[in-house]
């Protein structure tokens, strides 16, 4: 059962096989904050590229909708099953997939089709989760078989997904003859033996690059690997702009001093309001120079200061188009993504007093006003990364 601080951490990685433009792969989530509950896919479309990726991209909508419906289990995948398009060479509608339906209670249902299973981990050693076989009949009168199952998470527990692009990798190899096989379970349980407390993002990157190299950094299908954490939440307060009323500067410095978890300043007159209540200095960090944004800063107890509007709306854009920060030049949007990309509950502070600077109409029109920029931001994060973002305003 688990607690109600436990936060539900979802995240993936993906390479696409070498030489399509697209991946045949599918990774959609969504979250339901009303009933505390999630919907997991990973979809593997037949073959790879446009083809694969449309079979895929329809399974894993379909998954999410009728899972949320209730639906029952066969149902469902007979449903999924019947509507795939029937492909014009092998004669047969396919994609292969996982759903995992996870409830606040802890109950977390998982049906899978074709993928290789699921690894479930519980203080470092995997669980053996009972499983049960629903036989189905598809599109053209073929009996395929589901497996179902299900457990009750605890506070700790994680769970790993990939598809068969992982298991497959190095096929053909003199290491590796018949692919990575059981040792790509055997490396999610040395990951998380060795560090219990390693991300959805950290795991599933990983799992990702081995599975590259095992294949000489050129894929030979699509690689996706997916986690979930059950864990305690990261958080995360971001403070950018000043307030309306200068007499609330005393507030804005307080929540930064006593806030428990990693704090980042977004805007340099909000992090002299702060210098100077607190009285602590903010230095420079010239190696975050960039011909995009201006250099970010530091100060004591807080993990990053950077330039307010032009820094926001870099981030949403990197954001916004999924870049992975890991291969970017560390600039002070590059280093906000990524510590908004290490928390889970992110809480953004805007300060409504309005910028002068940002009223010239010789300025570009993209650069919207701060509240609207960190709207943006919170949507995005909610929507696409399964963080829990809100926004307060002062």
């Amino acid at each position: 059962m688990l607690n109600k601080n436990t936060f539900v951490e979802v995240d993936y990685d993906q390479n696409r096989k070498d030489g399509h433009g697209c991946p045949g792969d599918v990774f959609l989530s969504k979250r339901i904050d009303a009933e505390g509950r999630i919907v997991c896919v990973l979809a593997d479309g037949l073959g790879s590229g446009i083809k694969a990726n449309v079979l895929a991209t329809l399974t894993a909508t379909m998954a999410v909708k009728y899972i949320l419906s209730d639906i029952d289990v066969k149902t469902a995948s007979e449903i999924i099953m019947s509507s795939l398009p029937i492909c014009s060479e092998r004669k047969i509608g396919y994609s292969t997939f996982t759903i995992f339906d996870i409830h606040c209670d802890g109950q977390v249902r998982v049906i899978e089709y074709d993928n290789p299973p699921y690894i479930l981990l519980r203080d470092g050693q995997k669980v053996d989760v009972e499983k049960s076989k629903i036989s189905v009949v598809s599109q053209n009168d073929q009996r395929r078989d589901v497996w179902f199952s299900s457990f009750t998470a605890e506070h700790g527990d994680r769970a790993v997904i990939f598809s068969d692009g992982v298991s497959q990798s190095g096929m053909g190899t003199d290491s590796m003859p018949f692919g990575w096989g059981d040792g790509a379970e055997e490396h999610v349980v040395g990951l998380c033996r060795k560090d219990l407390s390693i991300s959805a993002r950290s795991l599933s990157r990983n799992v990702v690059r081995k599975a590259m190299v095992n294949d000489s950094h050129a894929a030979k299908d699509d690689i996706t690997c997916a986690a979930i954490n059950f864990r305690q939440p990261r958080e995360l307060l971001v403070v950018t702009g000043p307030p309306l009323d200068r007499k609330r500067d005393v507030e804005i410095a307080a929540m930064v001093r006593d806030y428990p978890g990693k704090k980042i300043i977004c805007g340099g007159t909000t992090a002299n309001i702060v210098s100077r209540q607190l009285n602590r200095e903010i230095e420079v960090i010239l190696s975050t120079m960039s011909e995009r944004v201006p250099p970010a800063a530091k100060m004591e107890d807080v993990a990053l200061i950077t330039e307010g509007t032009l820094t926001l709306n870099e981030a949403a854009d990197i954001l916004m188009r999924c870049k992975d920060p890991e291969g970017l030049k560390a600039d002070g949007a590059v280093k906000l993504v990524r510590h908004l990309l290490d928390s889970d509950v992110i809480t953004f502070v805007v300060g409504t007093k309005i910028n002068d600077a940002h009223q010239n109409p010789n300025l570009p029109v993209e650069l919207d006003i701060r509240r609207n920029l960190v709207k943006r931001i919170v949507n995005i994060l909610n929507n696409k990364y399964m963080k829990k973002a809100e926004l307060r305003f002062i």
